[in-house]
C-alpha cells in the first residue's frame, strides 16, 4: 500500500483502517481473519471509481461487511469441528479502551461469545446497528436484504443478545479492585480469597483448541472454578507468573510460564465479583496480546 501513498483511495482506506478492522473483528471474532478481510477490502476498494462514492466510510464498511460475511460462513463450519469451547481471539487493547464504555462492551469476550450464537446475517446486522450505528438502508446494502427485513433481523438479534448479555455497568475502580483481588488470590493460591472474589454462579470457559490442556466444557460455580484453577496450577511444571492487562477493553490477566506467554484470562465483573472467566490457551490465538491493537467505533 505504501507505494500508493498520497492517492485518495489509499488515504481514505488508511483513515478508516482501525474502524474497518473493528467491524471485521466484531463480526468474525478472529484478528487473523479480520486482517485477511481488510486485505480483500483494499483490493476491491482500489478498483472503485471514487467519483461515484458519496460516503467513503459507509462504502468501505459495506465492502468489509460483505467480505466478513463470506468468511464467517466458512469459519462456522471450521468451528463446528473445534476441540472444546471456542473463544474469540483476545486482543491487547490500550488502557483507555476500557474508559470507552460502548467500545469496551462491544468487543468484550462476554458479548463476543453471545454473538457466536447468532446466524452470520444476524451477527452482521447487530454489529453494524448496535456498535457502529449504521443506518438500516446502509446495512441493507451490505447484507443484500431489504431495509424492512433488516429492521426485523436487528430487532430479533437485539432481543436474543439482551437476554444473554450482562446488564451491570461497572466503574473502572470496581474493575481494578476485582482484578487485583483475583490476581492476588491466584498468585498466592489462597482458596478462600479466590472463593471470595468469584460470584457463586461464575462461569469459566477455557479454550485450548486441542493444543493445550483446557476444560472441554464450561465450568459453572465458584467451588468447581476454584478446583479447576488449583488443579491447573498444580499440574504446571515451572514458574507461573501473572500480570494485569486490558484485553478486549476489559480487565484480564496474562499468565506466563517460565517467562513465556501461556494463556490469557479475560474477566467479566459485575457487582464487584468475577462472574465470567474466559481463558484462552490455544497458542494460535495468543499472537495479539503482546502489542496493542487499536480499535474504534467511529
Amino acid at each position: 500500500m505504501s507505494e500508493h501513498a498520497g492517492d485518495p483511495a489509499t488515504e481514505a482506506f488508511v483513515a478508516h483502517r482501525n474502524l474497518l478492522f473493528t467491524v471485521a473483528y466484531e463480526i468474525l471474532g478472529s484478528a487473523a481473519d479480520a486482517e485477511d478481510v481488510l486485505q480483500e477490502t483494499w483490493l476491491r476498494w482500489v478498483k472503485v471509481d471514487l467519483d461515484q462514492v458519496r460516503d467513503q466510510r459507509a462504502y468501505l464498511i459495506r465492502i468489509t461487511t460483505r467480505q466478513s460475511l463470506n468468511r464467517l460462513r466458512t469459519l462456522q463450519r471450521r468451528r463446528e469441528a473445534y476441540v472444546g469451547p471456542w473463544l474469540p481471539e483476545p486482543l491487547l487493547t490500550a488502557p483507555d479502551t476500557a474508559e470507552d464504555v460502548e467500545l469496551a462492551e462491544s468487543v468484550s469476550m462476554a458479548l463476543m461469545l453471545v454473538l457466536e450464537t447468532l446466524t452470520p446475517t444476524e451477527r452482521a446486522v447487530f454489529v453494524l446497528r448496535e456498535a457502529f450505528d449504521v443506518d438500516y438502508d446502509e446495512i441493507a446494502a451490505a447484507v443484500d436484504k431489504s431495509p424492512a427485513a433488516v429492521r426485523q433481523i436487528a430487532h430479533r438479534a437485539r432481543q436474543h443478545v439482551d437476554a444473554r448479555r450482562p446488564r451491570a455497568v461497572v466503574s473502572p475502580g470496581e474493575r481494578r479492585a476485582a482484578l487485583e483481588a483475583f490476581q492476588h488470590a491466584v498468585e498466592t493460591s489462597d482458596l478462600q480469597a479466590l472463593l471470595g472474589v468469584l460470584a457463586p454462579d461464575v462461569v469459566v470457559v477455557s479454550d485450548g483448541g486441542g493444543r493445550k490442556l483446557a476444560a472441554l466444557q464450561p465450568v459453572v460455580g465458584a467451588d468447581k472454578a476454584v478446583r479447576l484453577f488449583v488443579g491447573s496450577m498444580q499440574k504446571v511444571g515451572g514458574t507461573l507468573t501473572t500480570e494485569p492487562a486490558v484485553v478486549n477493553g476489559n480487565p484480564a490477566l496474562l499468565f506466563r510460564l517460565d517467562g513465556e506467554l501461556d494463556g490469557v484470562a479475560a474477566l467479566r465483573i459485575e457487582d464487584g465479583l468475577v462472574t465470567g472467566i474466559y481463558y484462552v490457551r490455544n497458542p494460535e490465538k495468543l499472537s495479539r496480546v503482546e502489542s496493542e491493537t487499536p480499535l474504534t467505533l467511529r
